[in-house]
């Protein structure tokens, strides 16, 4: 006879359906939460840097590079032209100012101070002979004059016996009458004679000014042109060190053109190269320095050239105090130059986060540092130790501040 087998209940006929569908809802539930929930990434501690939000001094400053460069550089130009006959300084030579650095030859030069020479000689000889005329002719006019008054003399005389010989009857009124005639002409030619004179005069001293005058722009033409003769030789104009001597025994120099330089010595300044961010917070007077060897020495910013080029530009410092023993022209060293007053403010490390973020947001950790959280920001100043923090943090606060290359923007990094 059969035994009837008793029917097992559902959910032990279909228990391995009900785990798999458990499991499946478990799966799917996890899958939920991981959508809408915050964004996790598992890092290393050792591959990121933390830092702790501090409230300090904050000093805004620029730090570049600085090139020590003499104090002042003096182009030496050749005055006056012609073939380089010797050179006497070489190039790196010291020189006191006035010290030959070459001598030039100028053929053509030689032959106009000769011909300088030669119309000043002509010029004194013509004024010499000039001179001799005038005073020969001035000595017959007054010669003649001396003449004239003699005889006005002797008419006088005849003119006042007529009248005594008129008033004893002894001549008639017709023979008085005549001699006052002829007394009144030779009066007249005198008086004419006389005004020659003058005006002889007058002309003999405007001649003898001219002649003067052209003999004295011929003498300044002749001591113009053996002046130009001392041009040849090339002298510096300043104290210094000689450099980037270019010409060679033999080479003809143009006047006006420059054969070097002069590096004058006696103080050193740095060359900086700016970026354009600080064109227009950059001005002589600015006050900086350089850190070398735990060593801190004071610049001034000196000069400013406004100009861009390759989005830098220009400008110079010297030294206010003293200088690194082993400065010297060519060498580099840190420089900062500062743009304002140290503030108390809240401020973090440099760090890649702000390349990454444009300091906007930061990861924040949390007390036991096992997590951080994103947390937004605002970045004011910077310099090239920190940044300025506006807002979004504060003092004791923990950040990461590099390795955000890593971190993917990931809403919460867990630490581990």
């Amino acid at each position: 006879m059969d035994i009837q087998l008793k029917r097992k209940p559902w959910y032990v006929r279909y228990r391995y359906y009900i785990g798999l569908g458990v499991l499946l809802l478990i799966l799917l539930g996890y899958a939920v939460v991981l959508a809408w929930g915050p964004r996790r990434l598992h890092v290393d501690k050792d591959s990121v840097r933390v830092a702790e939000v501090m409230e300090d001094n904050f000093l805004e400053y620029v730090d570049v590079e600085g090139i020590v460069s003499p104090i002042q550089i003096v182009k030496v130009n050749a005055i006056e032209s012609g073939f380089v006959e010797r050179i006497v300084a070489d190039d790196g030579a010291m020189l006191e100012q006035g010290d030959t650095i070459l001598i030039l030859r100028n053929p053509e030069l030689m032959r106009t101070i000769i011909d300088e020479e030669d119309e000043l000689h002509r010029q004194q000889r013509l004024y010499r002979e000039q001179e001799i005329e005038m005073e020969q002719k001035s000595l017959t006019l007054q010669q003649q004059v001396l003449d004239a008054n003699y005889e006005m003399s002797n008419l006088d005389n005849k003119r006042k016996i007529a009248y005594e010989e008129y008033g004893m009857g002894m001549k008639s009124k017709a023979e008085m009458e005549l001699a006052d005639s002829e007394y009144a002409y030779r009066k007249r030619k005198t008086s004419l004679q006389m005004q020659g004179l003058s005006h002889d005069s007058a002309m003999t001293a405007l001649r003898r000014e001219m002649l003067q005058e052209d003999m004295r722009r011929a003498q300044t033409k002749r001591d113009r042109a053996v002046g130009r003769k001392d041009d040849l030789i090339v002298r510096a104009p300043v104290a210094g060190q000689l450099s980037f001597l270019t010409v060679t025994p033999g080479q003809q120099v143009q006047s006006g053109v420059s054969i070097g330089e002069l590096k004058v010595l006696t103080d050193y300044k740095v060359h900086v190269s700016v970026n354009e961010y600080y064109v227009d917070r950059i001005m002589s007077g600015l006050p900086g320095n350089i850190n070398y060897q735990d060593e801190s020495y004071p610049l001034r910013v000196s000069r400013v050239v406004p100009e861009i080029k390759d989005r830098n530009f220009e400008a110079d410092l010297i030294f206010t105090g003293e200088r690194p023993a082993n400065a010297r022209i060519g060498k580099s060293y840190r420089v900062q130059i500062e743009l304002g007053q140290p503030e108390n403010t809240v401020v973090i490390p440099h760090g890649d986060f702000y390349n990454v973020t444009n300091g906007k947001w930061i990861y924040l950790l949390n007390e036991d540092g096992t997590k951080a959280v994103k947390r937004e920001i605002e970045v004011g100043r910077q310099n090239p130790r920190q940044y300025e923090v506006i807002s979004g943090l504060s003092p004791g606060d923990r950040v990461i501040i590099s390795g955000y290359d890593k971190l993917k923007d990931m809403e919460e990094i867990i630490l581990r």
